[in-house]
């Protein structure tokens, strides 16, 4: 007999709301959850094959220890004690940065953080790499430049806009935002409404937009600095916005008043007069602005970024409905970095300093390769999988090899996994207690916590447990007494007393709490990640709490229960909070609370940003004379996880695609082989001739080259993207990668 639950979406960062269907401990059927208050239903192709990612022949059931060249069984008391020791030893001759831990990103196990972070910080290390800081560490160090704290940022409100504009996104692929295809398509079909989208790429979005600039590759950083000339020449810009709500505006604005704007728009390759009408309606309507991966991993990624917000602020569109408003969350994304701090610890090869509290990467090969005395030895990774994931998988390749220790906890065998000298198996998202961050939502904050639906097979854990019990191997965890058990097993409000009580008599608690919720609420609750929740409830910060009470939750000391028992007893997801429309400006965290739209650290990358110097860095390089993206999202590809293959059964996703003129000119025709080289490495693939596809770029997408059940599926774009090919931030230009195609003989 099936059962019918309500979960949500694990393969991308929106956790789209579901309802599925389980038969004999299998999902057998899966569609939109209309009670979902964020997702009202909505659901793409990938939420829609989720079977795919529970049950495949990856799955892992029992941890392993390699031995020699395979995988042995072997107990987790063992693995956890063998682990345990490992690292103590390499921690104690080598010191804390010898240790680094690659986790807390990963769709299906947010909670797990909570309980790698203080892993790691309990150990002595601060090296957390995650994805956040593969493709956003520009913005968010722009963002604590310009608005006090890198986790403050705006977001569009797509509901009240007349007006989106939008630069490197596809939202009509990859989402991003709630229900975006169907908001996109929603703004395009209102005749009092505009889509302009600016990408290279004849993309899915740019089909259905009102107007398409098909911009010159790598050009959008000069395009901006031309837009906000042009409304600043002509007298566009909301001068009384500008005073109230910014400052430095005199200080910048001489780089744009007498900037030759003409001469800009023609090196991008599009029409002055189109984009000066483009600048007179952002600056007059409703307007809001989207930019994603197109720009954000690019060429000029953190000067694309602080001239992105520039715009808005000088139109007076950041903070106010149909602008880019500042959303809430239950709990910030990451904390607060600051390289200036003189206690900020940087990488000691690469010299990177955190982002959100974050490392890039892109740099930790290096790191391992590195003869430093400090470099990195062991390194713990968890709902990740670098190997594919990140950029120059071949130095991947070395670097991990060289470890003393790698430990992947996942529940597949990932590519990453394959290399480990222990692989610990985690349940998933489908198995275990989890929790939705990351949909940007306004005015309301909407929070789902996932529950687990199906049983695991064999001995899978939450992650979050293989943490504690590591942890409390390592000796991390101080004493609990008996009566904070008992409490726990008696009900929250005993608990919360008990906990007070042993908090202010243990000096360590509060540095180990997730560990002490873990093994008393937890095991009464029979879920880390839920006492998680509950802890988190307990302390959420005040702004939020304003927001909750806005939202109806009761202010004072029972608010966190009350929003704990609220969550639980909605698996289909509830509005937590909701946000002030009017006061969204009281967001900026900056000393005096206006934007700061000076960053000195930018300067000299933004005055050299002209057509002169332009020309010459995109001048073509004979020996790689095609510009590569390096990673797309489209409906074949969801997180490396997706393992089998067979979701896409029928379908053409690992692709090169390339423009008509360029495939005549290399005389390869559509469905030919092709090689491709960078100075990463070359693979060959399968060439798409197709409009959507720029003149002199290509594209290939990511997510692919798994191999699964002996058979390679599609290409690892990461074969061809450099670790060094970034910026000065720590962010891969994957999407200007500069390469050679050659026409593969059927000889070969």
């Amino acid at each position: 007999m099936s059962t019918i639950h309500k979960t949500g979406c694990v393969l991308c960062a929106q956790n789209c709301g579901l309802e599925v269907e389980v038969e004999d401990n299998r999902i057998v059927k899966v569609k939109g959850d209309k009670s979902n208050v964020k997702s009202e239903g909505y659901v793409c192709r990938k939420g829609m094959n989720i079977a795919y990612h529970q049950h495949n022949a990856d799955r892992l059931k029992y941890p392993l220890k390699k031995v020699g060249d395979k995988f042995e069984r072997i107990s987790w008391e063992q693995a956890i004690d063998e682990i345990a020791a490992k690292l103590k030893d390499i921690v104690g001759k080598y010191g804390p940065k010898s240790f680094a831990y690659m986790g807390g990103g990963g769709q299906g196990c947010h909670f797990e953080a909570a309980f790698g972070v203080r892993l790691m910080r309990g150990l002595g290390s601060r090296y957390h790499y995650s994805a956040v800081t593969q493709e956003f560490s520009g913005m968010f160090w722009t963002f604590g430049r310009m608005f006090g704290r890198q986790p403050v940022f705006p977001e569009i409100d797509s509901h009240e806009t007349d007006y989106l504009l939008v630069f490197g996104w596809n939202g009509m692929e990859s989402n991003q935002i709630p229900q975006a295809a169907k908001e996109l398509q929603r703004i395009a079909k209102d005749p009092e409404k505009m889509l302009v989208v600016i990408d290279p790429r004849l993309s899915e979005t740019a089909k259905i937009a009102n107007q398409h600039l098909r911009i010159r590759p790598g050009t959008d950083a000069l395009l901006m600095r031309a837009m906000i000339a042009i409304i600043l020449q002509e007298g566009w810009e909301n001068k009384d916005y500008i005073a109230q709500h910014t400052s430095g505006f005199d200080e910048i604005k001489n780089l744009f008043t007498n900037f030759d704007v003409r001469a800009a728009v023609k090196t991008c390759n599009l029409d002055y007069d189109q984009i000066r009408e483009i600048c007179r309606q952002f600056a007059t309507r409703k307007s809001c602005l989207r930019y994603d991966l197109g720009l954000l991993m690019n060429r000029h990624s953190a000067v694309s970024s602080y001239l992105a917000n520039i715009l808005l602020a000088v139109c007076g569109r950041i903070g106010v409905r149909g602008g880019n408003v500042f959303h809430g969350v239950l709990m910030p994304l990451g904390s607060h970095s600051d390289e200036r701090d003189p206690k900020a610890v940087r990488t000691v090869t690469t010299n990177f300093p955190p982002v959100m509290g974050y490392y890039p990467p892109n740099a930790i090969q290096e790191e391992i390769l590195s003869d430093h005395p400090e470099r990195i030895r062991a390194v713990y990774v968890c709902g990740a999988n670098p190997l594919r994931s990140y950029a120059d998988t071949t130095a991947y390749e070395q670097a991990f090899k060289r470890l003393d220790l790698l430990v992947t906890a996942e529940m597949v065998m990932s590519e990453t996994a394959a290399l480990s000298h222990y692989v610990l198996p985690s349940r998933s998202g489908y198995e275990s207690w989890d929790g939705t961050f990351f949909p940007m939502t306004f005015p309301g904050i909407h929070f789902q916590m996932r529950r687990p639906i199906v049983e695991p097979e064999g001995e899978p854990l939450e992650l979050g447990e293989i943490h504690l019990r590591l942890a409390d191997k390592l000796g991390l965890i101080p004493p609990i007494p008996e009566k904070l058990y008992k409490a726990a097993e008696e009900s929250h409000a005993a608990f919360g007393q008990a906990l007070m009580e042993y908090a202010m008599a243990e000096p360590q608690a509060m540095k180990a709490m997730p560990f002490v919720l873990g093994k008393t609420l937890g095991k009464a609750m029979g879920s880390v990640h839920r006492a998680a929740l509950w802890g988190m409830l307990q302390t959420v910060p005040k702004p939020f709490r304003k927001n909750a009470a806005r939202a109806g939750f009761t202010p004072g000391m029972e608010m966190g229960e009350e929003l704990f028992q609220k969550i639980i007893d909605h698996p289909e997801g509830i509005w937590i909070g909701l946000m002030d429309p009017v006061e969204n400006l009281a967001n900026v965290r900056t000393e005096d609370g206006k934007i700061n739209l000076v960053i000195p650290e930018l300067r000299a990358e933004l005055e050299n940003l002209d057509s002169e110097h332009e020309e010459v860095e995109l001048a073509p390089d004979p020996a790689y004379p095609f510009i590569l993206m390096a990673g797309r999202h489209f409906k074949m590809n969801a997180t490396t996880l997706m393992r089998n293959p067979a979701w896409n059964e029928g379908k053409r996703y690992s692709t090169c695609m390339m423009h008509a003129e360029d495939a005549a000119a290399l005389g390869v025709k559509d469905g030919q082989m092709v090689r491709v080289t960078t100075e990463a490495g070359s693979v060959e693939i399968e060439v798409e001739v197709t409009e959507m596809a720029h003149k002199g770029h290509v594209v290939i997408p990511h997510g692919f080259g798994l191999i699964y059940d002996g058979k390679a599926y599609g290409v690892n774009v990461n074969r061809l993207t450099k670790n060094t090919n970034r910026d000065w931030i720590g962010t891969p230009m994957h999407r200007f990668v500069r390469c050679r195609i050659e026409a593969v003989s059927r000889n070969n």
